[in-house]
């Protein structure tokens, strides 16, 4: 693990329509090493607009602090946590395996 990770996350903002994340309020609640591996891209063509997702598989210590609808920011790139991470504390190898996506254009 000698990736440089942070982990940050967003207070939800709440009005009669919706809820969503305020990423403007957002705060760092993890920072450490974990082990980025690139899973698959994505690319889907429309006549509105041209969309690929950039995949990666993050491999977090075990006591990392990440939940679904949290970011992960690898180098100058916010990643989205999509679902709930994985917690693996069976092994010698505890760890947590986290999904993350970003959308490209």
């Amino acid at each position: 693990m000698t990736d440089p990770v942070e982990v940050w996350r967003a207070p939800t903002l709440t009005n009669a329509y919706t809820s969503r994340p305020d990423w403007n309020q957002a705060v760092k609640v993890w920072e450490g090493t974990a082990s980025v591996q690139p899973y698959r891209a994505y690319e889907s063509f429309s006549p509105d607009r041209d969309l690929s997702q950039e995949r990666l598989t993050v491999f977090l210590p075990f006591g990392a602090v990440v939940a679904s609808g949290d970011r992960v920011k690898l180098g100058d790139a916010f990643y989205e946590v999509d679902g709930e991470p994985e917690r693996w504390g069976y092994t010698s190898r505890r760890h947590l395996k986290v999904s993350a996506w970003r959308a490209l254009r």
